[in-house]
Formats: structure tokens, C-alpha cells, sequence
């Protein structure tokens, strides 16, 4: 199942590069990853059926008020859970990098279970080339987003409290 899971992944990611998904994906996946979490009441995400995925459940950096995002995430082999604020190649932070830089205790959803984390941004050195690495494999030329967007892509490790 992995060999054909990994054959999927490297056939679309590609697709994922394009202009014409960068442009439809922040519109699409949102919605379409709402409707599929109350059909599904949490348990499953459109972006699971390829990548693990989670749900971060943060405060606004501004608002304080309760936020909840929809990310790929790569597990580290040790527990815990890397997160990268790519933001489809655009040329801003996405708003929950604010959030965890502001409030870095937040939970995560994965299968419909809920559990407290604390984020920690991974800057540079061999952490942040290891943990690219880690993403790399799991999603071929993710990195390519970072290069794409024209700044350095935040990148947190979140690590379960429980």
C-alpha cells in the first residue's frame, strides 16, 4: 500500500506546483475540507487521503480568538508533528504561523482526536534541514513552495503535552 501511496503522491505533486492549483487551492480545499469534517464529524480530511493531516486548533495572534486550520503534517518519528507555513507559494506567512509565534500552546485534531500541543518554531541549522528532509520524503518537492514564495517558510514542531 505505501509503494502505491508514494506513486500517487509523486504523480500529483507536481500538479500541486502549478500556478492554476496554487490559484483554486486556498479556495477550494477550505471549504471543501469543512464540509467533509462535518459529513464525516472529524474523522476524516480531503488532504488524509495522501498526506497525514491535521487540524490546528489555535488563537489568534490578534483576535484571541479560537482559529482552526487544516495543514499536512509530518510525523518526526519521535511523537511529534512538523508543520510547515508554506501558504501555496505565497508571498505572506500564513496567519496560523502568527498564531502559534503568539500563542504556541494549541491542540491538534487527527482522526477525530483532540490533543494539547506546544509549538516551537524550527529555525535554521541541520534541525531545519532534517525536518525539510522528513517533508521532502513524504511529499516530493514540498520545498519547492519555500523557493516558489520568495521567503524563508516558517516551520514549527508540535509536540503532544499529553
Amino acid at each position: 500500500m505505501s509503494n502505491l501511496v508514494h506513486l500517487v503522491r509523486s504523480i500529483i505533486a507536481p500538479l500541486t506546483r502549478t500556478r492554476a492549483f496554487r490559484a483554486a487551492g486556498p479556495i477550494l480545499l477550505p471549504p471543501a475540507e469543512r464540509a467533509l469534517k462535518w459529513l464525516s464529524r472529524g474523522r476524516f480530511q480531503v488532504s488524509a487521503v495522501l498526506v497525514p493531516s491535521l487540524v490546528l486548533h489555535s488563537t489568534g495572534a490578534r483576535s484571541g480568538e479560537p482559529r482552526d486550520t487544516y495543514l499536512m503534517y509530518t510525523p518526526d518519528g519521535r511523537g511529534r508533528a512538523i508543520v510547515a507555513g508554506t501558504a501555496f507559494a505565497q508571498d505572506r506567512h500564513p496567519a496560523w504561523t502568527y498564531n502559534l509565534l503568539a500563542h504556541p500552546d494549541a491542540s491538534i485534531s487527527v482522526g477525530g482526536r483532540r490533543m494539547p500541543v506546544r509549538a516551537a518554531p524550527i529555525e535554521a541549522g541541520a534541525e531545519r534541514a532534517a525536518a525539510w528532509a522528513l517533508i521532502e520524503a513524504q511529499w516530493p518537492g514540498y520545498r519547492a513552495y519555500e523557493r516558489d514564495s520568495g521567503r524563508v517558510v516558517r516551520l514549527f514542531r508540535l509536540q503532544p503535552l499529553t
